[in-house]
């Protein structure tokens, strides 16, 4: 691994996903499509499920209540949007029947047809072989402008210390290409509340920009370092259904020690192209000190911050027979322990990125002054919280409802 892409990831509390928004255009109308998504038989409510524009890159992502708000521009004369989850039958609703209602959609479990499944003479390690050789075929070799959605969160306990969200375009290189994926801020928010008898202040660095390197299809070399199939061990687990379509899921965990520590995880591969669809990880904190050095970039002396669980979601979304990143999530959590003094606690870290647009026309970079540094601290480049209608016609994440509780709550303490 080379220094630089050491620095990018270690640009301090690593691996954070920060979620974006491109800019989109406020002129144009829209009708907005708000509910929630549950379990047709058990209804239960299902959280991170994809919601799109069939034929368009809109979208958007339900949250950990399974709510969920879609802008659709009324240029597009869509009629329809699509749900699609993990182990469920993808679906399509009427846009007509949904706009201007707050309803509850209902998702299907899509069963697994065994008479169906591909049988291979391979073992697990070839399969992941087979769809790091299928990337070029399987993901765009165009450079594509994506509008995103990103949120990030610091909660002391049960008490939020910050929430901060931005509608971020993302410059999305071509896969395999030398080129950097560039990021840049087209508008956001943040509410922080920041006592003076805190003895700790933390602070996430890299923003949207070190999410992007949680693109796992793309950054092979770092991440999961999936460049060296040799540093896991890979076993077949189940088969899934992913966007009616069968998915193997192949188990991987650590087979060397190395002075970076390894992960934990599931890579989801599509049986008929072996695109990678989905990988759900967690770093290896066997070795606690080796763990902490990948997040913690600057502390004081004396000060042991330490993680104590980890969670990582990438998925991919198709178009147009091309695979895209979709949404990114991270679930951290730490525990701080000040050497003699009566100082401990407890810190949960939450970044989610989720794709709402994206196109491959009139593709222009972005001026080096707008971009979006890994060494620039997202809280110092956004603004405080404004009117409910801030984010106008972008899609964004609904808030789940301790964040939203949180939102207020902050909101309330600026205004002092």
């Amino acid at each position: 691994m080379t220094t630089l892409k050491k620095n990018l990831i270690r640009s301090g509390l690593l691996f954070l996903l920060f979620a974006a928004y491109a800019a989109a255009s406020a002129q144009n109308s829209f009708v907005t499509v708000t509910g929630t998504l549950k379990d047709a038989k058990t209804n239960e409510k299902i959280n991170y499920a994809a919601i799109t524009v069939p034929n368009t890159g809109i979208g958007t992502v339900s949250n950990s209540d399974g709510d969920f708000t879609l802008k659709v521009n009324t240029s597009l004369n869509a009629e329809f949007f699509e749900v699609s989850h993990l182990g469920y039958a993808t679906t399509r609703f009427r846009i007509s029947d949904a706009a201007g209602k707050d309803k509850t959609f209902y998702l299907e479990i899509k069963p697994v047809n065994l008479r169906e499944i591909s049988v291979v003479n391979k073992d697990a390690k070839e399969i992941v072989e087979m769809a790091l050789q299928n990337i070029k075929k399987n993901y765009s070799q165009v450079p594509v402008m994506m509008t995103g959605f990103y949120r990030e969160s610091i909660r002391q306990r049960r008490s939020y210390l910050s929430v901060s969200e931005a509608v971020v375009d993302i410059y999305n290189a071509p896969y395999l290409s030398l080129q950097n994926d560039k990021v840049k801020i087209f508008k956001g928010r943040k509410a922080s509340s920041v006592r003076k008898a805190d003895t700790l202040m933390v602070q996430l660095q890299g923003g949207p920009q070190v999410s992007m390197l949680l693109d796992i299809v793309k950054n092979t070399d770092i991440c999961i370092a999936l460049d060296n199939l040799d540093n896991y061990k890979f076993e077949y687990g189940t088969i899934v259904n992913i966007d009616n379509k069968l998915n193997w899921v192949i188990n991987f965990s650590p087979d060397v020690v190395k002075e970076e520590p390894l992960y934990f995880g599931k890579l989801y591969i599509q049986q008929d192209n072996m695109a990678i669809t989905r990988a759900e990880f967690s770093i290896d904190l066997s070795d606690e000190e080796k763990a902490s050095r990948v997040f913690v970039q600057k502390k004081p002396s004396g000060l042991l911050f330490m993680p104590t669980s980890t969670g990582y979601l990438v998925t991919y979304k198709e178009q147009n027979g091309k695979y895209y990143l979709d949404y990114v999530r991270v679930d951290l959590k730490f525990r701080c322990d000040w050497k003699r003094r009566l100082f401990k606690n407890s810190y949960t870290l939450m970044s989610e990125l989720a794709i709402t647009d994206r196109r491959a026309d009139n593709i222009v970079k972005f001026a080096n002054q707008e971009v979006f540094r890994s060494n620039m601290v997202f809280t110092d480049k956004v603004e405080a919280f404004t009117d409910v209608d801030f984010w106008g016609e972008n899609n964004i994440i609904e808030p789940d409802n301790s964040i939203e509780n949180a939102i207020k709550k902050l909101s309330k303490n600026m205004k002092k």
